[in-house]
């Protein structure tokens, strides 16, 4: 198969081999006006082929306007030729073909056509009747209509012979990229919102091999190792810091865009998703939680739960495993049952909650921000119990009821007694709280003391046994109160060991008996 070379055809080269030139002039001039030659031919091809396109954009500008006057002058006469060169005389169009300086306008060139055609006519009729004047106006105009669509004619197959010569030759204007590669690094993970965890292990001891000599004075020995200084409080200050819990995490950008999609654009949401990185990552859950507890907070109940429903989307796609994204919204746009019932009864749940939390945290008092005590039940407060005395114990105490037998009047007495006075040491505010038997007064008057007086009425309250913990202070056998309970017990337990003293003392008597004998 022969070898084309057809396409070299095209390469004009100043510096050919088969140049032949004068045997007095060196080839190297040859060639450096060979190729001054070819740049000249080329930059006057370029500067005619620019000049015949700005001749040619002029051209449809200017004819489809004078066509459309012409065709309007016979009916309207002599006096819209006029008004109409008056008008393009005083407010031209700024319009030209290109904004070399001195370009004449547009308009400039029409009225520049039309005065040079009423010239001619009035040279030729004078001043003779006005329909006579518009007919040679007419033909005047037609006349330069026809010598411009000649001269198109003649300028576009000049501007082809020019386009068909450039082609013949590659320059450098004809080069371009046809195709290009280069190296772009992926974009790099976001780092996650949440800080992780450092763990805090103690060093591990090396056990080292050292052999120790005996010296005359030890103490005095350079030899000898200093103890290690003792921590400072700078140094305990920076462990406390670093046992505290790290700070909540921020909402990024790309995540406060993600809040703000409506509730149910899946479609939204996954394509969001798609587009940025940063939103799947450790941490975006609890910030989205902590803007909906935000939000919330400012009143704007709307935004909150988008920012729920966002937040388990995420959770739910991670709890999903790897591929748990795709898999996630494929169910949730399908609108699949009963993935997407359960996932939207999630959402109604969680936001209920911290609507719930907010308002009570709005009507919880204050502390004014320092640090106070205050009680809460574990349960539902079914498990707090009150014995509050409503005076001293009477004169005759009867125990009445199952699980008293054991019980001693006297000990009961000073159990009371005890409760009693404990009860008028407090202040009336106190005695008011503890009478109305809640525990948010109680603690309301826990907000107005320090540490140190919370704690001891507290525990006031528990040794003298006014306030339990303890399921209400239901025993087996009757509702006895847990500190008579504890007499009932200190007392069987007495009992028993005098009980065993007897026993121990029988047995001594026996074996000194059996001695005897």
């Amino acid at each position: 198969m022969p070898l084309n070379y057809s396409k070299w055809d095209q390469l004009e080269l100043s510096d050919d081999s088969d140049i032949e030139g004068h045997p007095n002039v060196d080839k190297k001039s040859l060639i450096r006006w060979k190729q001054r030659d070819i740049h000249e031919k080329r930059e006057i091809r370029k500067a005619n082929i620019a000049k015949i396109r700005a001749e040619l954009k002029t051209h449809s500008v200017l004819h489809p306007r004078l066509t459309t006057f012409t065709q309007s002058l016979p009916s309207k006469g002599l006096s819209f030729y006029s008004s109409t060169v008056e008008q393009l005389q005083k407010n031209p169009s700024p319009d030209k073909p290109t904004d070399v300086e001195g370009q004449p306008t547009y308009d400039a060139m029409i009225v520049d056509v039309l005065l040079r055609v009423k010239e001619e006519v009035m040279k030729e009729l004078g001043k003779e009747d006005e329909e006579r004047v518009v007919k040679a106006l007419v033909k005047g105009l037609e006349g330069h209509l026809k010598e411009m669509e000649e001269f198109k004619e003649r300028r576009e197959k000049e501007l082809e012979s020019e386009l068909k010569e450039q082609a013949k030759h590659i320059t450098s204007d004809d080069l371009h990229d046809g195709w290009d590669s280069h190296y772009v690094p992926p974009t790099p993970e976001p780092a996650p919102l949440v800080k992780p965890k450092v763990s805090k292990e103690p060093a591990k001891k090396s056990t080292k091999t050292t052999t120790e000599y005996e010296v005359l004075n030890p103490k005095s020995s350079s030899s000898s190792t200093p103890a290690p200084p003792p921590p400072t409080a700078a140094s305990a200050e920076e462990e406390e810091e670093d046992e505290e819990d790290p700070d909540l995490p921020e909402l990024t950008p790309g995540l406060r865009g993600f809040a703000k999609i409506p509730l149910g654009e899946y479609e939204r949401s996954f394509e969001y998703i798609q587009k940025h990185r940063d939103v799947v990552l450790p941490g975006a859950y609890d910030a989205l939680l902590v803007e909906a507890w935000s939000a919330q907070t400012r009143g704007e109940t709307k935004y909150s739960k988008q920012c729920v429903h966002q937040a388990l989307l995420l959770q739910y796609c991670e709890k999903l495993g790897t591929n748990g994204v795709g898999l996630f919204f494929k169910k949730m746009i399908e609108h699949a049952k009963p993935a997407e019932p359960v996932f939207r009864k999630d959402v109604d749940d969680t936001h209920a909650h911290i609507v719930r939390r907010v308002k009570e945290t709005k009507t919880e008092p204050q502390a004014s921000g320092k640090e106070t005590i205050q009680l809460f039940p574990e349960g539902d407060g079914s498990d707090v119990a009150w014995y509050i005395p409503d005076g001293p114990p009477p004169p005759n105490l009867i125990l009445e009821g199952p699980g008293t037998e054991d019980l001693s009047v006297d000990e009961v007495r000073e159990v009371l007694e005890n409760r009693w006075q404990i009860f008028s040491s407090f202040s009336p505010v106190i005695q008011e709280a503890l009478k109305a038997n809640s525990l948010d007064k109680l603690n309301k008057v826990l907000l107005g003391m320090t540490v140190e007086e919370a704690e001891e009425l507290v525990e006031k309250l528990q040794d003298s046994g006014m306030l339990t913990f303890a399921g209400g202070g239901v025993q087996e056998g009757g509702p006895l109160e847990p500190h008579l309970a504890a007499v009932a017990a200190r007392e069987k337990a007495e009992a028993e060991a005098e009980a065993a003293k007897a026993a121990a003392a029988a047995n001594v008597d026996a074996v000194q008996d059996a001695e005897e004998l």
